[in-house]
C-alpha cells in the first residue's frame, strides 16, 4: 500500500463562496471562521462567502481566506480518521501544510499568514510587477527567455508547476517581454496572470525584513509529519530549518513538480487536495497520472470519506 499525502492550494484557487458550505454544515467550521474574523479585525468570512471578487483576490485577503478554509477541511478530515503521512503546499499553501503537521496552532498560523499577505501586498505596491504563465516550453527555454528579457528588468521563473507549465515573475515590462519571447519560441500559451505583485521574485525583497521578524517571534514547533518545502522540494521537520525556508520562499521559485516527483519517489501514491479549487489536482495528474488524486474542497467531497 502506498502512503497518503495532503497537498494544500495557494493563491489562484480562491473563489467567491468558498467555505460557505462548511460554515453552514459544521459548527466547528463556523467557530473557526468567527475566530478568524475576530483575529483579523474584519469579516474575512464575508469576503470569502460573498466577495466582492476584487476584495477576495487582494493578497492581504486571499492568503488568510485560503489558509482558514484549508485548515478547516484538514481538521474535519482528521476527525473522520483520514490521516496524512506527509504534506506539501503550493506557495501560501505551505503554511496550511505546516499547520496540519503541527508547526503552529490555527491562530498562530493565521497571524503569520495575515502578516505575510500584508507584507507582500505592500512590496507589490512599492515595486510593481507581474507574473505570466508559460505553457508548452521546457525549463531551459524559459530560463533562456528570462535572461533575454532581463534587459527590461528583473524576471525569473517563479513556479515550476508541471511538465511544460512554468510561471515567470518580475518587473512588468520584463515579464511582458518574456511573454512575447515565449510566443516566438513556440509556447502554446503565454499570458499575464491577474495578480497584484511579482511573487517569488526579487521584487518581494521589501517584504523580507518585516516577515523575517514575524517568523522569528512566532512559536514554531518541530513537525509530527514531514512537509516537503517549496524552496528545496525536500522533506523538513525541524522548526529552525522551517523558518529559513519560509523566508527564502518569498523570493525563490516554487519547485512544485520536483516536490511531487520526490514525494512519489518516497512512496506517496495517494494525494488529497485540501482546500479551495482543483488547481493542484490538475497539476499532479500532469506530473504523474499513475497516482490516486482526490480533491476535497467541498462538504460533498468531504462526506464521501
Amino acid at each position: 500500500m502506498g502512503k497518503t499525502a495532503f497537498i494544500f492550494p495557494g493563491q489562484g484557487s480562491q473563489f467567491v463562496g468558498m467555505g460557505l458550505d462548511f460554515y453552514n454544515r459544521y459548527q466547528e467550521a463556523a467557530n473557526l471562521y468567527h475566530t478568524a474574523d475576530e483575529q483579523c479585525g474584519y469579516k474575512l468570512s464575508d469576503i470569502s462567502f460573498q466577495g466582492p471578487e476584487e476584495y477576495l483576490k487582494q493578497t492581504q485577503n486571499t492568503q488568510p481566506a485560503l489558509y482558514v478554509l484549508s485548515h478547516i477541511i484538514a481538521r474535519l478530515l482528521g476527525e473522520k480518521g483520514v490521516k496524512a503521512e506527509a504534506a506539501a503546499g503550493h506557495s501560501l499553501g505551505e503554511f496550511s501544510a505546516l499547520a496540519a503537521a503541527g508547526a503552529f496552532s490555527f491562530e498562530q498560523g493565521l497571524a503569520i499568514v495575515k502578516e505575510r499577505g500584508l507584507a507582500m501586498q505592500k512590496a507589490g505596491d512599492k515595486s510593481p510587477g507581474a507574473m505570466a504563465a508559460i505553457i508548452g516550453l521546457d525549463e531551459q527555454t524559459v530560463q533562456t527567455l528570462c535572461e533575454e528579457a532581463g534587459d527590461k528588468g528583473v524576471v525569473q521563473p517563479a513556479n515550476f508547476n508541471s511538465p511544460g507549465q512554468i510561471v515567470i515573475s518580475g518587473a512588468r515590462e520584463a515579464v511582458q517581454r518574456g511573454v512575447e519571447l515565449a510566443k516566438k519560441h513556440g509556447a502554446k500559451i503565454a499570458a499575464l496572470l491577474p495578480v497584484s505583485g511579482a511573487f517569488h521574485s526579487p521584487l518581494m525583497a521589501d517584504a523580507l525584513g518585516h516577515f523575517s521578524e514575524v517568523l522569528d517571534s512566532a512559536s514554531i514547533q518541530d513537525l509530527t509529519i514531514p512537509v516537503y518545502a517549496n524552496v528545496s522540494a525536500a522533506p523538513v521537520k525541524q522548526a529552525d530549518e522551517i523558518r529559513g525556508l519560509l523566508q527564502q520562499q518569498l523570493t525563490q521559485p516554487v519547485r512544485w513538480m520536483e516536490t511531487i516527483e520526490n514525494m512519489i519517489r518516497d512512496g506517496f501514491t495517494r494525494f488529497i487536495e485540501v482546500g479551495a479549487g482543483k488547481v493542484l489536482s490538475g497539476l499532479v495528474k500532469r506530473i504523474d497520472r499513475r497516482v490516486e488524486m482526490i480533491n476535497c474542497g467541498t462538504v460533498d467531497a468531504l462526506e464521501k470519506f
